[in-house]
């Protein structure tokens, strides 16, 4: 398909009009047929990898704890029975401590709690971008390599980089045992956090990490690209051939991103997303919703930029900040980012910085900054008056996620809002009387 600033036209596959071999080569365009905003011509589909996702072995579930030792005794008890190292776990636990601030910060992630402009201009900040294109240039040779031998693009293995560390300059002062251990006692993910302790015991153990070097993120992130050990365990790669795996290794940092969003099911050629404009008789109702690429150019929405897409590509529409802000059309890839950090305005995030680095231009509609958040505990309470109201919103955590938007994205069609689900101050002031 090719969408075209004004008008779209639609690139059938070739199997529908000529004969064409099984080998899957690069489209060669034949004479068009022209037919009313329809163009007909030879292309390839791509289907995208499944995404693979790790296999983990598990102790049993817990029972709920009256304190943090009773939760080392059982947790070493269960990992001990489930295979693991007594002598291992034990050292491992030996050091850990409480931390009420790891725990904080979880449940307040700027990913999920920022407005999606404040969470895109940090992510392309100034400094960023120019140490980060300092930093790009540096590794170009390498990162190119990465792209020819993985099929991800070297700007977004460099963005990653840059919104993990900083460009390996921040890699976190938090001992991770400890950290671990605090979000497996008392977080929104214990299960997560306990998985997260026996692979890190594994990669010390492995001879990947050493016990000198446990210091990472709040949240267990390890080295420059900030890999969980359960991830780096099973794509971790030594990209520098000196016969370790090492994720505080920039050339291993890299290879590993590189070799995870691959496995992940990185599509070759397409862009995680595609600014677009609406038509004025838009169904709103649509938002959020996958359909293929002709389907979206059939309901007369138009990519700002030139774009050649397959017919059978799978897109969504997400309107981050509602009707009045950018409009978007996010490919398979912008799911595959998500698998390092599940937030939408990160994978935007990264998807800029991205272009940034490479020189190219940001979104060109602009953001509407007259909106205002809401708090933690005024999402807590929305989440919970949606689902009185019979618009459930699967728990009321104090974040917005997917199901608090379609829930208020429902709760907007049915009380006279178009439902872009984009929840601020003012489009939620009806439903709460704030």
């Amino acid at each position: 398909m090719i969408f075209k600033k004004h008008h779209i036209a639609i690139l059938l596959p070739a199997l529908m009009i000529v004969g064409c071999s099984s080998q899957q080569t690069a489209p060669q365009p034949t004479k068009p047929v022209r037919q009313p905003n329809v163009q007909v011509t030879q292309t390839i589909t791509v289907k995208p990898k499944p995404v693979v996702r790790p296999q983990v072995v598990t102790p049993a579930p817990k029972p709920s704890y009256t304190s943090f030792s009773d939760w080392k005794s059982d947790f070493t008890m269960r990992a001990i029975a489930a295979g693991k190292s007594a002598n291992d776990i034990q050292r491992l636990l030996a050091s850990v401590n409480l931390n009420q601030q790891v725990i904080s910060l979880d449940s307040s992630q700027p990913e999920f709690s920022k407005m999606p402009w404040d969470y895109a201009d940090s992510a392309v900040s100034g400094g960023r971008v120019s140490s980060g294109q300092r930093k790009f240039n540096e590794q170009r040779s390498y990162l190119s390599g990465l792209e020819s031998r993985y099929g991800v693009p070297a700007e977004i293995i460099a963005a990653i980089w840059g919104m993990e560390s900083s460009f390996g300059a921040v890699t976190g002062n938090s001992y991770i045992p400890s950290s671990l251990a605090s979000l497996a006692y008392d977080g929104r993910r214990q299960t997560f956090a306990e998985e997260q302790l026996l692979a890190l015991s594994d990669l010390l153990q492995r001879g990947d990490i050493y016990w000198s070097q446990l210091d990472g993120s709040w949240a267990g992130g390890m080295g420059e690209t900030q890999f969980i050990p359960k991830t780096w365990l099973d794509y971790g790669v030594d990209g520098d051939y000196n016969g370790h795996r090492n994720p505080w290794s920039t050339a291993d940092a890299l290879a590993s991103t590189a070799n995870y969003l691959n496995a992940s099911g990185w599509v070759r050629g397409l862009a995680p997303f595609y600014e677009a404009t609406l038509p004025a008789s838009f169904d709103y109702s649509l938002v959020g919703t996958k359909q293929s690429a002709a389907k979206w150019a059939a309901l007369g929405i138009d990519t700002i930029e030139d774009v050649n897409l397959d017919a059978n590509t799978p897109m969504e529409l997400w309107l981050p900040a509602g009707k009045d802000g950018p409009i978007l059309l996010l490919s398979p890839n912008f799911d595959v980012i998500k698998v390092y950090n599940n937030s939408s305005n990160y994978a935007l995030g990264v998807s800029l910085l991205g272009k940034a680095l490479n020189g190219q231009s940001g979104l060109r509609k602009s953001w509407p900054r007259y909106e205002r958040p809401l708090s933690t505990s005024q999402v807590t309470n929305l989440q919970r008056r949606l689902t009185s109201a019979g618009y459930d919103t699967k728990g009321a955590d104090g974040i917005i996620g997917t199901n608090t938007r379609l829930a208020f994205q429902r709760w907007q069609a049915d009380n006279g809002q178009t439902p872009d689900g984009f929840i601020t101050q003012r489009s939620a002031s009806s439903l709460t009387g704030w």
